[in-house]
């Protein structure tokens, strides 16, 4: 539930090798067995587009918004928009996710040719095309909560942090992950937040607890990973004076409670998969007296795409599962839940994808 993603795959050992239980972990994630007719769909749909690209010399065009979204409204041409896209966020999709869980692969692929990436997410979108697929069962919450409290601890808490340590690929995500906590901060000022009670349900390391605390809200930010509220409690002692510490706790969304002014729960839905969205949506609106904010990785036909691509490719430090959401589907679990979206964000970098929304309880909004 920690708000990075999180999160990817990695490569099964064999039966035989020790039993230790981050290999019990992986081998509970299989990768999914495709039949001949899925492979020849991949072969068929990799020529097509290779023929297609030689022929047109069109380039791939990244998501709407996608580039100007990531440089305050820049545009460049289709070509290098899409090459720029597809060559960025290909790398990230690696790790079978959107958003921050690039950073767990950085370095481990290849640049390649435009055309040739066109055909892999060719291959890509005859896999999901062909529709057959079997996943083996995963318990979410124990992967996730394993992952941030030993390897993805040590590799977010970077991330989330000011040190030089990380790569291209991180420092991209950490530069995405700063813009949606910006956005999030514009929306609740001091003026609006002093004096009030904040959840910060998914916390991290504290990224918006603790500036959210140093605007006089009485913040509680709760994480899955005992290691991430101890990061989190660490850097709130060292910049801010007693009276405005936040309360942290290790807790996952589920068994949260209370009730609060606002509730804030960022890069968290994608540990959830979507048959639980309107429970975890539900349970979060229940804790809100008069706001709700939410960030998700979007599930639209392009992000879908690059997640399939992705899994293609097993990795050493894919560790968790990514799941997308559509933001019809989010909208009409608030609308469930008794909440109307009164404000929408999307932030778009190289390999960090979030979409944001404030929603307020249908009597206040």
């Amino acid at each position: 539930q920690s708000k990075g993603p999180i999160w990817p795959i990695g490569p099964c050992p064999s039966p035989t090798s020790p039993a230790k239980p981050m290999a019990v972990l992986r081998m509970q994630r299989l990768r999914p067995q495709r039949s001949s007719k899925a492979l020849q769909c991949v072969a068929l749909g990799s020529a097509a587009v290779v023929a297609a690209c030689l022929w047109s010399q069109v380039a791939f065009l990244a998501p709407p918004g996608a580039a100007s979204a990531a440089r305050g409204g820049a545009t460049d041409s289709p070509y290098q928009v899409g090459q720029g896209a597809v060559l960025g966020v290909i790398g990230g999709m690696l790790s079978g996710m959107p958003a921050a869980s690039a950073a767990d692969v950085a370095g481990e692929f290849p640049v390649v040719p435009l055309v040739a990436v066109l055909a892999l997410i060719a291959a890509a979108a005859a896999v999901v095309l062909a529709g057959d697929e079997k996943s083996a069962v995963v318990d979410d919450k124990s992967v996730v909560t394993q992952y941030f409290n030993t390897e993805g601890f040590e590799r977010w808490q970077k991330i989330y942090g000011e040190t030089d340590e990380v790569n291209v690929v991180q420092k991209d995500i950490r530069n995405g992950h700063a813009m949606t906590i910006e956005k999030i901060l514009g929306w609740l000022d001091k003026s609006q937040i002093e004096g009030k009670t904040i959840c910060d349900a998914g916390c991290g390391c504290g990224n918006l607890s603790i500036p959210l605390a140093s605007r006089g809200a009485k913040v509680s930010g709760s994480d899955i990973s005992s290691a991430m509220v101890g990061e989190a409690a660490k850097r709130a002692k060292d910049v801010l004076p007693a009276e405005q510490q936040p309360v942290f706790m290790a807790s996952d969304l589920e068994t949260l409670d209370g009730k609060y002014d606002t509730v804030c729960c960022v890069d968290v839905l994608i540990h959830y998969p979507p048959e639980n969205l309107n429970r975890m949506v539900g349970h979060l609106a229940s804790l809100s007296k008069d706001r709700l904010v939410l960030s998700f990785a979007p599930k639209t036909w392009y992000y879908t795409l690059l997640k399939k691509f992705g899994e293609l490719f097993p990795g050493k430090s894919k560790a968790t599962r990514a799941y997308l959401h559509s933001e019809e589907v989010v909208e009409e679990a608030l609308r469930q839940a008794g909440f109307d979206v009164t404000r929408r964000e999307m932030t778009a970098t190289n390999f960090y994808f979030s979409r944001l929304f404030e929603a307020k309880p249908r009597t206040a909004a």
